[in-house]
């Protein structure tokens, strides 16, 4: 990577842990890990203070959870960084409730190394890191958040956008989706940011959660 280096705060309750986020991704070109936190509410005040690209938050943490950590800092930075939980199991309810908060996505904490690298330099760049079959099973487990009827954004995509979302939510990358509907990369790009707008979502992992919310997409 060229440029300033992806600037990383790691937010965990266990020790362990967070030195080993830290000499993987320290040892990666690119990538500095500028802070840690221990508690929920060390991870709002640190990331305050040192203002860095990306978080990689746990959800279980003293004081105030991952999810309650990530709404404040997304509420109250004006540009905040991008916010990657990290989790133990991927079907648990905190993961959810953290995608549904503004999360850019999750990790397991089982996680390759160069799993957690990719990760942290794909929501740098502003993707989002979504594993299609784990949000599906999450969304099906969650489908009393569903309202009656559909909301008025449904009906304000075209044709074209309600191919995309469900491409998005299919996982597919925007250079993909360009690939799969014979667009080009600018068109897709596009595409996927007039459905950000109408669907009201800060990113692509809020769009797809609206979609699924909405009854838009149906698990299954």
């Amino acid at each position: 990577m060229s440029g300033a280096p992806v600037r990383v705060v790691v937010a965990d309750d266990e020790r362990m842990v967070r030195t080993a986020l830290r000499v993987i991704l320290d040892a990666e070109e690119g990538i500095e890990v500028v802070g840690e936190a221990a508690t929920g509410a060390e991870a709002v005040s640190v990331v305050r203070a040192l203002r860095p690209d990306v978080v990689l938050m746990d959800v279980r943490m003293p004081e105030i959870d991952g999810i309650r950590a990530t709404e404040q800092i997304l509420a109250t930075l004006e540009d905040p960084p991008r916010v990657v939980v990290v989790t133990t199991f991927e079907n648990d309810a905190y993961v959810y409730e953290a995608l549904h908060a503004g999360a850019a996505g999750f990790l397991l904490k089982r996680s390759a190394a160069e799993e957690l690298v990719q990760a942290v330099r794909l929501v740098a760049c502003g993707d989002s890191l979504l594993y299609p079959a784990a949000v599906r099973t999450l969304a099906a487990e969650h489908a009393g958040r569903r309202a009656a009827g559909a909301p008025a954004w449904v009906a304000r995509l075209t044709g074209r956008e309600a191919d995309v979302l469900r491409l998005m939510a299919a996982g597919l990358t925007n250079a993909e989706i360009a690939g799969r509907l014979s667009v080009g990369a600018a068109t897709a790009k596009t595409h996927v940011a007039a459905v950000l707008a109408k669907t009201g979502a800060r990113d692509r992992t809020q769009a797809v959660i609206a979609a699924y919310e909405s009854g838009f997409i149906t698990p299954g």
